[in-house]
């Protein structure tokens, strides 16, 4: 294994878009996570704004980068049939797939950190600036509130969870192009029929099955009752996802010819 986890850490860190990747993981996250906090206030009567889950927003867009990142990982090797070269230097299809993983998960958990870290730093900075104040009953966001840091390290979990939910898709389906779109579609499209249903039951059930909601409940740290899921249910329900594509991209991948 140690072999195998040399050989996928030197072929992603080599590829010319990792590191702009991994960059834009943090920065789109941090960016977004600003920009949220900014545009929304908290009058002196207060309101009902979950801060931490506010500070976290840019969670949502920085995963569209750990999916590219993740697609990457092995898409661009059935793009240039780099793959067969892989296959024929380690024939063990199983453990190129589990090393591939574990690299990439890695990688998702520390750019994703340093995301996280980054989005609530911003956070605390300009919360304030907003009315989101102790005196209103909106204390800053803080690693040593035993929800926030839940909220923060789950993220980063959801983060990892994408990358190997996109890497299992990627696989599978061993066209970079269509493994994007696949994992996109996965995120965002459930949110959207959401909305677009009017019959609450069937709501509530899209939200439960939807890899995005329901991972995302993990960020939340108020009204925790009202939510379909618990947050560590939540955080399940994209583990089952990346667990089912990741089994299923290494069946296909024992299966069939590179």
């Amino acid at each position: 294994m140690r072999r195998h986890l040399h050989a996928e850490w030197t072929k992603l860190r080599t590829v010319p878009g990792t590191g702009w990747l991994l960059l834009a993981v943090a920065g789109l996250t941090v960016a977004l996570s600003a920009l949220a906090a900014a545009a929304v206030t908290c009058p002196a009567t207060g309101c009902g704004t979950d801060t931490t889950k506010l500070s976290l927003t840019g969670v949502q867009l920085g995963q569209a980068a750990v999916a590219l990142l993740a697609v990457l990982g092995i898409g661009g090797e059935y793009g240039t049939g780099m793959i067969h070269t892989t296959l024929t230097a380690m024939p063990g299809r199983t453990i190129v797939l589990t090393a591939k993983a574990a690299v990439l998960a890695g990688l998702t958990m520390a750019a994703g950190t340093v995301a996280v870290l980054g989005s609530v730093l911003a956070a605390r900075l300009i919360l304030p600036g907003s009315g989101f104040t102790s005196a209103h009953g909106h204390p800053l966001p803080s690693l040593a509130d035993g929800a926030t840091l839940r909220a923060a390290a789950g993220s980063v979990l959801y983060l990892m969870l994408i990358a190997l939910l996109s890497l299992g898709v990627a696989t599978a389906v061993r066209d970079s192009a269509a493994a994007v779109g696949t994992v996109l579609g996965l995120l965002y499209l459930f949110p959207i029929i959401g909305h677009v249903v009017s019959d609450p039951h069937w709501q509530r059930r899209l939200w439960q099955i939807s890899p995005m909601n329901a991972g995302l409940a993990i960020q939340s740290t108020t009204e925790l009752r009202s939510l379909p899921l618990t947050p560590w249910a939540g955080l399940g329900v994209l583990a089952a996802w990346s667990a089912a594509a990741l089994l299923c991209g290494g069946l296909l991948l024992r299966l069939r010819d590179a």
